[in-house]
């Protein structure tokens, strides 16, 4: 997992390894959308930011990344490869967020793109997406990678609104991806 955790770049977006002078900038760009964490697991707003730091802090099956605009040097978000399992050589990316004043100007496709590449470089030949049925937008920006809808997980996870959700499983394989 090790290889997975280092800083990527290609302009505007910058990757880093999150690390601790992270979590205020953090907060702040959390706070720049306050109905998006209704569709999410968990909420990273007010006081449930300081609780949802402390879980992913205690999970060891995420690489996390602080998500810099390079234009502006400004954190703007947050994403993760989650469980990576290099025997079986894949690797999930999620647990995404993105601000607002990048939302729609092809700053997320890059940010996907880069991870997708980096995952791929190291080993892993398959690449999963999870995302909730609700949120159409997470799903079309997927499917316009070049993911495959691969089926919906019914009523599969209680989010922190209390809401059971139905997520939407797509895959990328390597011989898949147009570099």
């Amino acid at each position: 997992m090790t290889e997975l955790s280092q800083t990527l770049e290609a302009a505007p977006v910058r990757l880093e390894p999150l690390s601790e002078y992270h979590v205020e900038p953090l907060r702040k760009a959390c706070a720049e959308d306050q109905e998006i964490w209704n569709i999410y697991p968990v909420s990273m707003l007010d006081e449930h930011f300081d609780k949802a730091m402390e879980v992913f802090h205690n999970t060891s099956n995420w690489v996390r990344f602080a998500v810099i605009n390079g234009s502006t040097d400004q954190l703007v978000g947050m994403s993760n490869f989650i469980n990576p399992d290099p025997v079986a050589k894949t690797v999930e990316i999620g647990g995404t967020y993105i601000a607002p004043s990048v939302r729609g100007s092809g700053f997320n496709d890059v940010m996907k793109k880069l991870m997708i590449d980096h995952g791929f470089d190291c080993g892993f030949t398959r690449i999963e997406f999870r995302v909730d049925t609700r949120n159409k937008r997470s799903m079309a920006a997927v499917l316009k990678l070049g993911a495959k809808h691969e089926g919906t997980l019914r009523k599969n996870r209680i989010t922190w609104t209390g809401y059971v959700r139905d997520t939407a499983v797509f895959g990328l394989l390597e011989e898949e991806w147009a570099r």
